[in-house]
């Protein structure tokens, strides 16, 4: 999985995993925008196990990442779901605004690397 391959690249420290994963994850549902919305839109569908199945390691992998984070303090402890879905629901929101055509696809590496620092700092432990 390109999610996987992108993280174990990005070496042991928590930031740079993080930003390797969500820049692979918003390059996949930017490159591959109709299968991002067929891997959404029908894992609610009877008999969909195997498109829900093939969403679950990204998801996985993401909480294995605030967890990572959790566990080095750089974030404040928490369910690493819920901490998540905040993360989640902003890379979900730069690849809708790239796929609308509001923003270039070319600005999404500056657009990761704020998104992940902007989460970082405001997930950080009070």
């Amino acid at each position: 999985m390109q999610l996987r391959a992108a993280v174990a690249e990005a070496g042991h420290d928590f930031a740079p995993r993080l930003r390797a994963a969500v820049a692979a994850y918003i390059r996949f549902a930017t490159e591959d925008a109709a299968l991002l919305e067929l891997m959404f839109t029908g894992k609610h569908r009877p008999g969909a196990d195997r498109v829900v199945a093939a969403a679950g390691p990204a998801f996985t992998l993401m909480y294995e990442l605030i967890a990572q984070g959790q566990a080095a303090g750089e974030l404040a402890v928490g369910d690493p779901e819920r901490v998540g879905m905040v993360l989640f629901a902003t890379m979900q929101g730069i690849a809708a605004l790239i796929n609308g055509d509001m923003v270039k696809p070319e600005l999404l590496d500056g657009l990761v690397e704020t998104a992940v620092e902007q989460f970082v700092r405001g997930a950080r432990p009070a």
